[in-house]
């Protein structure tokens, strides 16, 4: 598939060229980086740290739960995964939303969802109670999730959109050690006080969130399309590296928009198709092959993130010490820190690398990583199960040594590059539902391991649960690397000629590596 060959489906402008006037004119390579973009987009990757926080304290709060409520483990597994499930409902429209009120104030909107929420828990005096409040912060966490990665990836020049994109999930990584922290630090408090201010204190950040994001600009493809131009490049023009970039990055919007590209009108009215009629049907009633293709991958990295497990060693990483050995609540707290400390400067090591060796070096290095670390984890929990009456030290420093490296690997790849990579493949006018869908398989698949994990480890050992997460692992690995082109370095506009060709991708990079290199040359 060559550049011209997605002008109608891609626009809905039969005809048009749609060459990328960016891939056209060409970019430097080196960029200094843009200070205002890396701040904005930090400000709005902010709101991850209410998933976070949430994912990080439950893993501790539940051990005080269960025995101030006096509920069972499936109602534990319950309390854990449900919150990914209820976040479907606000992925689910957080698309529509942020389309209808712009993407800034549906960030506020969440913040806002997940400090009702988190009032409701601190706040729950029985079980039915606290469920009404993680069904409140699910919908905040479902707008967070969605909405953080599409604007961050809108406002960031192609340079260091990789870098800027994954904030999302190093502050998803802090908000988790933060929870970790939270629970040391109330665990010695009364047990009915305990747990309440665990769940509670987490409605502290929304608030500040809240109040930041209205110091953001909106998303200049937003602003584009409502038609408001003039907005939209002197957003442009504060979130690129030069003036030239400004000026090519709005033609690119206007052109993904259906906008003539000699239109300068401070405000102008926008084709009723680019407002987002008619994006269901193309996503999955009638999708082209490119569509398809980004579909696929964009689900598919999604499902294959969660589906390898990392959540339930995040978030039962205390039940997981406690199979491995370790007793004492103090202790088995402590060590869920230091998974926290693991996951979060691992984080730090593929934002700075990310936009340096592109996308599928790091996603294939930590899925690989990941599956090693995995079969690790898996084997020296049977072991330690199979010799129950010895004490076998080697054997809980392996469970601990791969719990850590399990997270470190998901961190340095998985984690952050799932987000990247969805928020830069879907074409503009079908962003922000194919995000809300990533998502949405996300936080389902999830669910699905975190309500079953306790049930699948009582009837196949906890062994043999990270044995089955291991060989998802190595699914995951092969589909990213047969399905998954490298998007290093490319504008949001040019990304739909990467897609199509399915396992043929690499032959169609080559294709546009050339007529690229020939329209340098002419130049």
């Amino acid at each position: 598939m060559t550049t011209h060959q997605k002008s109608a489906d891609a626009d809905g402008v039969p005809g048009e060229p749609t060459t990328s006037p960016t891939a056209a004119l060409g970019l430097p390579k080196k960029h200094k980086r843009n200070k205002y973009a890396l701040a904005i987009s930090v400000l709005a990757s902010m709101t991850s740290v209410l998933l976070g926080y949430d994912t990080g304290v439950m893993s501790g709060a539940t051990i005080y739960i269960k025995r101030d409520l006096k509920i069972s483990d499936v109602q534990i597994e319950f309390l854990v995964g449900t919150i990914n499930i209820y976040s479907l409902l606000g992925s689910a429209v957080a698309g529509r939303t942020s389309d209808w009120i712009g993407r800034r104030y549906t960030i506020v909107f969440a913040s806002a969802i997940f400090f009702a929420g988190a009032i409701l828990m601190g706040f729950a005096t029985n079980y039915a109670f606290l469920m009404v409040g993680r069904f409140v912060a699910g919908i905040g966490v479902g707008y967070a999730l969605m909405i953080a990665p599409v604007y961050a990836a809108e406002v960031a020049p192609a340079s260091c959109r990789g870098s800027l994109t994954s904030f999302p999930e190093v502050f998803i990584n802090f908000g988790v050690l933060l929870g970790y922290v939270s629970n040391f630090a109330f665990a010695k408090l009364p047990l009915k006080l305990g747990w309440r201010l665990m769940l509670g204190v987490g409605a502290v950040p929304s608030i500040f969130l809240a109040i930041g994001v209205l110091a953001m600009p909106e998303s200049p493809r937003w602003l584009v399309l409502q038609g408001r131009l003039r907005d939209a490049q002197k957003v442009l023009d504060r979130t690129s590296d030069s003036p030239e970039e400004a000026q090519l990055r709005l033609a690119d919007i206007k052109q993904a928009a259906g906008l003539p590209e000699n239109c300068s009108d401070d405000v102008v009215s926008v084709p009723k198709r680019s407002r987002g009629e008619g994006v269901w049907k193309e996503l999955l009633l009638r999708p082209t092959p490119t569509v398809r293709h980004i579909l696929i991958a964009g689900l598919g990295i999604h499902f294959f993130q969660q589906a390898s497990g990392i959540d339930a060693v995040v978030m039962y990483s205390p039940r997981i010490y406690e199979k491995a050995g370790i007793r004492k609540d103090s202790d088995k707290l402590l060590a869920t820190i230091a998974v926290g400390v693991s996951k979060t400067m691992f984080i730090l090591v593929a934002t700075f690398l990310v936009d340096k060796v592109g996308r599928r070096v790091l996603l294939l290095t930590s899925c690989g990583g990941l599956a090693v670390s995995l079969f690790g984890l898996a084997t020296g929990l049977t072991i330690i199960d199979h010799y129950d009456d010895q004490k076998l030290t080697w054997a809980v420093a392996l469970c601990v040594a791969t719990s850590l490296a399990c997270v470190a690997f998901f961190s340095i790849g998985m984690g952050p590059i799932a987000w990247v990579y969805s928020s830069e493949i879907f074409p503009l006018r079908l962003r922000a539902q194919g995000c809300s869908m990533g998502v949405a398989a996300n936080r389902f698949t999830s669910g699905v391991v975190l309500m079953t994990f306790i049930s699948l480890y009582k009837a196949i050992t906890i062994g043999g649960a990270f044995f089955l997460f291991t060989g998802m692992a190595v699914i995951a690995w092969i589909f990213f690397f047969t399905l998954l082109p490298e998007t290093q370095g490319r504008t949001l506009e040019e990304m739909e000629a990467l897609f199509g060709s399915f396992f043929r991708w690499r032959s169609t990079m080559r294709e546009l590596k050339r007529k690229k290199l020939e329209q340098d040359s002419a130049a």
